[in-house]
């Protein structure tokens, strides 16, 4: 599902392309991140669909049994016993497409990687 080698220009090009089983899953992901920090830039980037104020937030991609979430490594960490019902990796948490999408903790984890890139953003801006 993921089509990493496909390049797409939008996200809406992005959603539209997968299929419609997992799109609605892919909706809600995109509503709640983009709910949570509007005045994030919605982008691709690696073939996904990213988030960024200054840099990078989150990204998401559909894979073929679940919806990936990558907010870097940090939240992973930070996280840990909210997340330990998902397979997480360094900095991903794969979302099983039948047990859908756990809005309350992609909104803490988008809120927290934005409060990590105020931080990274005005670090250097003060050098």
């Amino acid at each position: 599902m993921n089509q990493s080698n496909k390049s797409f220009s939008s996200v809406d090009e992005y959603l539209t392309a997968q299929p419609e089983n997992v799109r609605p899953l892919l909706e809600e992901i995109r509503h709640i991140i983009r709910s949570t920090v509007p005045n994030a830039v919605e982008t691709i980037s690696y073939g996904m669909p990213a988030y960024k104020v200054h840099g990078v937030l989150v990204y998401f991609a559909a894979n073929k049994n679940h919806i990936g979430f990558y907010p870097t490594g940090s939240p992973i960490e930070v996280f840990k016993e909210d997340l330990s019902a998902f397979k997480t990796s360094k900095g991903a948490i794969q979302f099983p497409l039948q047990t859908g999408v756990p809005a309350d903790l992609v909104k803490k984890i988008t809120l927290y990687r934005l409060r990590e890139d105020e931080e990274k953003f005005l670090m250097k801006a003060k050098k």
